[in-house]
């Protein structure tokens, strides 16, 4: 099934809500709708299959999921080649830029979020970037298997793109960006346990890992959630999921770890959802458990760490 045909959702209420909303609705004046309403975004054709964002949101404006959704053939439809050639430089430095060896070795596409999600100043969320890696990427042992980088973009993507290849890092930037997307974070912006890992990549930004997720201690690679930032913020929320752990078809939520506090005011999740659905044949993977919370200074950075 294509996702083209999940345009509009409407997920129903338990029982015991409804019959308590049908009561009260028949001696008060009109409640708000609580239902959720699902919105596609933008829809990318990935040879026969289709990816897209989307979000639900309830009848008081409450986001209850901003994700991304797949058809049922999509893991069957992935290109099989290293990279789309997207972002390539002449890392040797020898005058020739060799593809696809000097290139990053994933596929992206663009997603930008339904418009009546993007355009709302509560919540920072404008866009998303789905990353396909059919060889995974460095630490070599840990995150070396086929998966996806399904990031969610506060920053604009203009200054995402901006970030150039280069011969700096082990995920090969422009020098001077380096330096920037390095720059410490507030430790107040940081969430417990997460620590910088300097994987600065073209057309992202660095990562912030948990350093106590499983694969980092002998367990198989199977997801995990991290933080993207740039030039001492932050800049994107990411779920990293393998291809085969989507086709196991499971349905679990995982609970986010969250920072004591955030720079830009608004609706951040607590969970992140993977799932499938077998009555819609589509996989989602979204964030889901949204609290609205208010923008806090930063903390002073320890000294001698700027």
């Amino acid at each position: 099934m294509s996702v083209r045909r999940l345009a509009v959702l409407r997920v129903p209420l338990p029982p015991a809500l409804a019959a308590a909303t049908l009561f009260l609705s028949t001696g008060c004046a009109a409640e708000p709708e609580t239902e959720s309403r699902r919105t596609l975004g933008f829809v990318a054709d990935i040879g026969e299959a289709t990816a897209a964002s989307y979000a639900e949101v309830d009848g008081s404006g409450v986001p209850q999921a901003i994700g991304l959704v797949f058809s049922a053939n999509f893991f069957d439809e992935l290109p099989t080649t290293v990279s789309d050639l997207h972002r390539c430089t002449d890392r040797n430095a020898d005058g020739v830029v060799d593809r696809p060896a000097e290139c990053n070795a994933w596929h992206e596409w663009v997603l930008p979020l339904p418009g009546e999600i993007a355009t709302r100043s509560d919540i920072p969320f404008k866009w998303a970037l789905l990353n396909w890696n059919p060889i995974g990427h460095i630490p070599p042992g840990v995150y070396d298997t086929p998966h996806f980088d399904m990031h969610f973009y506060i920053e604009p993507i203009e200054k995402v793109f901006a970030i150039e290849p280069g011969p700096c890092g082990p995920e090969f930037v422009r020098c001077d960006q380096f330096e920037r997307a390095t720059k410490p974070l507030p430790p107040n912006y940081v969430a417990s346990d997460y620590q910088d890992v300097q994987a600065v990549a073209p057309a992202m930004g660095n990562h912030l890992i948990d350093m106590t997720s499983p694969e980092l201690h002998g367990e198989p690679f199977t997801r995990t959630w991290i933080y993207g930032f740039y030039d001492g913020r932050i800049t994107f929320y990411e779920e990293m999921v393998t291809r085969a752990y989507m086709l196991e078809q499971g349905a679990e939520c995982f609970p986010i770890k969250a920072p004591e506090a955030v720079e830009i005011g608004g609706y951040y999740p607590a969970s992140s959802c993977i799932r499938f659905d077998p009555e819609s044949e589509e996989y989602s993977v979204s964030m889901e458990d949204f609290a609205l919370r208010e923008a806090s200074p930063p903390q002073p950075l320890p000294e001698g760490s700027g």
